[in-house]
């Protein structure tokens, strides 16, 4: 097994939606990666600039951060195609990505489908070392800058960071520093492919989670109706764990639900629901499973009971409009009585 830790750069539309090409908002400028065996020993390392085709000026914010500019890419860099098919070669078949977040794996493909590329091959499964690193180092689990867990593990900073293949390399050596342990069961599944069959459907159960990827649905209180969708499941044991919080609408897109297993305490479970291309209502759900306990349960509760209360306050004062409305045109004579 060999990882590949990688990073992308990319560019997007410098003249705001306005300018943004719809198949692709954000175009790959920059791979870069580095090769560990399965003991976390560097072999290689790959990196190549991209030509851009459909964004060729820099978006300001980007241009700020990268080290090179437009001519450089114009000079040295190579079409995407190429270089995807040199890097996909490099990395081989008995290969896992590693990345700092979750968006490079879902915009590499984003990048491949536009030049109508094959997919990776699905599921995509991948290690967010940002995730990781969170969930060992941090109480709250809440996800820091590459540039603080490099300062917090000691970690050299001889390169600057925002190129693609030294945000690789410093993601490595955080993995090599930090004393992650077995990571083999904490990978995470990219949600840019989801199932089109239920026999594709993704229900799985690893390091005291449990990710759902569902089939397409004609809408979202459809997809809640399902049983695979709905229930709530202990990511320890399995069980099926009754809601003591039932699925609510915590945001747009997302619902949440809580409950307790007997033997493993409390659960959390969150779906988010992503729409198909090309259509506003069907929709597909993303459900993940966790451990929680009793405070972030209560919080759960709490928040729930605030979302109730506002949604009753709000009908409260939408009927005191309407009966303000139904008593001004009682008062408000006619133009026929007023002839």
């Amino acid at each position: 097994m060999k990882y590949i830790v990688m990073d992308l750069e990319w560019n997007q539309s410098a003249y705001g939606r306005a300018g943004e090409h719809p198949r692709l908002p954000f175009e790959i400028i920059e791979i870069g990666a580095v090769k560990l065996d399965n003991k976390y020993r560097l072999e290689s390392e790959f990196r190549e600039l991209i030509t851009p085709k459909i964004y060729r000026k820099l978006h300001h914010t980007i241009r700020n951060m990268l080290n090179y500019d437009e001519k450089e890419l114009q000079r040295d860099g190579k079409p995407f195609k190429d270089v995807c098919k040199r890097f996909l070669d490099w990395c081989g078949e008995d290969s896992v990505f590693c990345t700092w977040g979750m968006s490079d794996l879902f915009y590499l493909q984003n990048n491949m489908d536009f030049y109508y590329m094959e997919k990776l091959p699905y599921p995509v499964k991948y290690y967010n070392i940002q995730q990781i690193y969170a969930d060992k180092y941090d109480p709250n689990k809440t996800i820091c800058k590459l540039e603080k867990a490099v300062e917090a593990l000691n970690i050299p900073v001889l390169e600057p960071f925002h190129a693609a293949i030294s945000d690789a390399r410093y993601t490595a050596k955080v993995l090599q520093t930090a004393r992650l342990g077995n990571i083999k069961d904490k990978y995470t599944l990219d949600i840019y492919q989801h199932p089109k069959r239920p026999e594709d459907i993704i229900n799985e159960r690893h390091a005291n989670v449990i990710d759902y990827v569902s089939v397409e649905f004609p809408s979202r209180q459809t997809a809640m109706e399902d049983e695979g969708v709905s229930e709530l499941r202990c990511p320890k044991c399995g069980r099926r764990i009754t809601p003591k919080v039932q699925w609510f609408s915590n945001a747009q897109n997302t619902e949440v639900a809580g409950g307790r297993c007997f033997y493993h305490g409390y659960v959390q479970g969150r779906i988010r629901f992503r729409a198909t291309d090309g259509s506003d209502d069907t929709v597909y759900a993303i459900k993940k499973i966790t451990r929680t306990n009793k405070a972030g349960f209560e919080s759960l509760k709490e928040r729930q009971i605030e979302l109730r209360e506002k949604k009753k306050q709000k009908r409260h004062e939408s009927e005191k409009r309407r009966a303000k409305a139904r008593r001004t045109r009682r008062k408000t004579p006619s133009k026929k009585s007023a002839t």
